[in-house]
């Protein structure tokens, strides 16, 4: 599975689409509790009106980083300080 984390864009073929942070947080432990792999996670930051259901995307990144699960991130959003400070997030944690 590949989620899309992103309040506006549209969803790419191939990905199921999360408009918050929690929407997200389903998707991944339902995924864990069948047994299907997350290939990937693409993080927008500022998720806007859904910012309310679990806050900016970093906030994934800080709950997925507490249970050690590291799946492989990419970043799409335009927020220049959101995506520096993901990008740190990332890799403090992340292993390459």
């Amino acid at each position: 599975m590949k989620i899309w984390l992103d309040d506006i864009r549209p969803v790419p073929y191939g990905y199921e689409g999360a408009k918050s942070v929690n929407e997200a947080i389903s998707m991944i432990m339902e995924a864990e509790e069948n047994g299907e792999e997350i290939e990937l996670l693409d993080l927008d930051h500022d998720l806007g009106d859904y910012y309310p259901d679990g806050g900016d995307a970093i906030k994934l990144l800080d709950w997925l980083a507490e249970r050690e699960t590291f799946y492989p991130v990419e970043i799409h959003t335009s927020n220049p300080v959101g995506r520096a400070n993901m990008e740190r997030m990332i890799a403090r944690y992340w292993d390459d």
